[in-house]
């Protein structure tokens, strides 16, 4: 009997958004609670038990920092941690919101100069260590990243510039 490895692609999205590297990594971090849809995108809002709702979703600008969510009753729930923080080309972190660390993927942002603005590349990788569930969760995911990243950070950025504008 072989014990084969199974290896499942990356989920991959990439939006070009008119403003800085810098400004789009700023966007992304600094200001995740104010883009991310923490109404359909949460712990809180994935958890039939919880009676409460979802206030903030917080990124904590350092290797090491938290990503996690804080419900308005100040429970905290953690999603991942800071594994590389290189602002404002790139930052890495663990993912496994709602799930034991143990079980945790890892995703890539990277942020590059192009002449519209910036180019942003999500990669989410590291689906093996949900075993079973694994191809199941990739799709999942690579829909929730349709939603959260290429809709509401696109949107997001477009409207920050576009309030810079006037």
């Amino acid at each position: 009997m072989t014990n084969k490895s199974v290896s499942i692609e990356p989920v991959v999205k990439t939006v070009t958004v008119a403003c800085t590297p810098e400004e789009a990594f700023r966007y992304f971090t600094a200001d995740i609670s104010m883009w991310w849809p923490v109404a359909t995108q949460s712990v809180v809002a994935y958890a039939s038990d919880f009676k409460d709702t979802p206030e903030a979703v917080i990124f904590e600008p350092r290797v090491g920092g938290r990503i996690f969510e804080r419900a308005r009753s100040g429970e905290e729930h953690v999603w991942g941690t800071v594994l590389t923080w290189g602002p404002p080309a790139q930052v890495v972190f663990s993912f496994h919101p709602g799930r034991d660390d143990k079980e945790a993927q890892t995703v890539e942002i990277t942020f590059s100069p192009v002449p519209e603005g910036a180019r942003v590349v999500l990669t989410h990788s590291g689906w093996e260590k949900l075993g079973a569930k694994a191809q199941k969760a990739r799709d999942g995911y690579n829909q929730g990243w349709e939603t959260v990243f290429v809709t509401a950070y696109r949107e997001y950025t477009q409207k920050r510039k576009q309030s810079q504008e006037e």
